[in-house]
């Protein structure tokens, strides 16, 4: 961590097809004037959205256990972004309140439902959502949050879309 508790850039770097490519702050760069590898580059974007949907169910639950109750929140940003592109991330009121804060650009859509379960107590469910590739279909990552705090493995659907 970086001093006064907030987090300095993350730095990630990934070599394919002959180039450099990086994430910093949550922005990919390229180096060398080459394309990069779409296969590493979708795995990177796929470990950013299972980071961050982990990181937001952490942050429903520590408001949870403040506040007594579950909130719900998003989807933020409205539009699911395409492509891999890195889109401004504005927190709505609930995603706020909760602390939610991924970085200033994003390439997911993040969001937070709370429904009932099977037994009739509140769980929640946190939501990162991206079409990587650009095609039109969304890849949809997710992990449930139960009652007594505990969290499901990130589930992955169309991983990599």
């Amino acid at each position: 961590m970086a001093p006064g508790g907030k987090r300095g850039p993350r730095w990630g770097v990934l070599a394919g097809a002959g180039a450099l490519v990086g994430l910093v702050g949550g922005g990919l760069f390229l180096a060398a004037g080459s394309r990069p590898d779409p296969a590493l580059v979708a795995q990177e974007l796929a470990r950013e959205a299972r980071v961050n949907v982990l990181r937001l169910c952490g942050d429903v639950q520590a408001w949870r256990d403040e506040h007594g109750q579950f909130l719900a929140a998003g989807p933020v940003p409205a539009q699911v972004p395409r492509g891999g592109e890195a889109v401004a991330f504005v927190p709505d009121e609930n995603l706020g309140k909760i602390g939610f804060a991924p970085g200033e650009r994003v390439r997911c859509q993040y969001e937070v439902r709370v429904h009932e379960s099977p037994l009739g107590e509140a769980e929640v469910t946190c939501f990162a959502r991206g079409d990587l590739d650009g095609d039109g279909q969304v890849s949809v990552y997710s992990v449930t949050l139960d009652a007594n705090g505990m969290t499901s493995e990130v589930k992955a659907e169309r991983e990599g879309e």
